[in-house]
């Protein structure tokens, strides 16, 4: 399969419809219909059966799918890689963060980082955890920053802070006097916060065993920031890490959470990659920016 034909399956396998992907590519459809008959040609076997309009895969095509996708987001990548040193942007800093990390610890090292040294790309991405990790194994990225310490194969993980859950609540909201709001409090309340297999989630079901009580969220979360239009529309209270410069957005009041639960905050590289003096430089101010406001997430 060459590369352009990975590309057109591989945008099929996301779009599902020939013109759908056809837009995606910027192709007539026509043309994206023959390059994939004559994929399907070359390969001996149906990618796709053709049902009302729309392309099915077939078992073929969802087993070679991962692979395929994982080639092309390399290729991707080699692209990127070519086309920055053909314009000359040899000094260029790829990283990737989660969420609140990307709101909070990015812009106080980036800030420190473009003081020294002006003439250096720097390329964020914002992802979960799981595709951070994907983008460093393809090379995409050289720095990851996540709020997950755990072990990932091929990946070396530095722990280099913490960060606190809180309580997030509607302005108004009866808790917003109170100094601390504990497990027990959120009992008649209904309860934002991540999905059970999480590390926060793993982390506040222990407290709430260790209590005789039971983390059941009414509403899942898979990042904190996707809590902030649901406490403003007054749907509940969310437990959530205080990383986020939650006090910056209206309707909502940040409260201390008790006992404490730290979620750690991790610097993610390559175990086999050798990193550039310059992805050094920014992970060195990572490091600092987060020892200077991972604990203002306390106050």
């Amino acid at each position: 399969m060459r590369a352009r034909q990975l590309e057109v399956f591989c945008t099929l396998m996301r779009c599902g419809t020939v013109t759908g992907a056809a837009a995606m590519l910027n192709i007539s459809q026509p043309a994206l219909s023959q390059i994939l008959l004559h994929t399907e040609d070359q390969l001996g076997f149906k990618l796709f059966d053709r049902v009302r309009g729309r392309l099915i895969p077939t078992q073929e095509a969802d087993e070679i799918f991962p692979q395929a996708e994982q080639i092309f987001a390399q290729l991707g990548a080699l692209r990127r890689r070519t086309v920055d040193m053909r314009q000359g942007r040899t000094g260029l800093v790829r990283l990737a963060a989660s969420a609140p990390p990307s709101m909070s610890i990015l812009p106080r090292a980036l800030a420190g980082f473009r003081e020294e040294h002006p003439e250096i790309v720097v390329r964020t991405l914002i992802a979960p955890i799981a595709s951070i990790v994907d983008m460093l194994r393809n090379n995409e990225v050289s720095l990851g920053i996540a709020m997950n310490d755990l072990p990932q194969h091929e990946i070396q993980v530095e722990t280099i802070g913490h960060a606190e859950l809180v309580c997030v609540i509607p302005e108004g909201h009866r808790f917003a006097g109170r100094e601390w709001i504990h497990f027990r409090d959120l009992l008649e309340e209904t309860l934002i916060s991540y999905r059970a297999d999480t590390l926060p989630a793993r982390l506040v079901t222990a407290v709430a065993e260790a209590e005789g009580l039971t983390y059941a969220p009414a509403i899942e979360i898979d990042l904190s920031i996707t809590a902030l239009p649901f406490v403003r529309e007054g749907l509940g209270v969310a437990l959530v890490d205080g990383l986020l410069p939650w006090e910056q957005f209206p309707g909502v009041v940040k409260r201390p959470f008790a006992p404490s639960i730290q979620v750690p905050i991790a610097l993610l590289t390559r175990k086999d990659h050798i990193l550039s003096s310059n992805h050094e430089l920014m992970r060195d101010h990572l490091r600092r920016a987060c020892a200077t406001l991972g604990w203002s997430s306390r106050r």
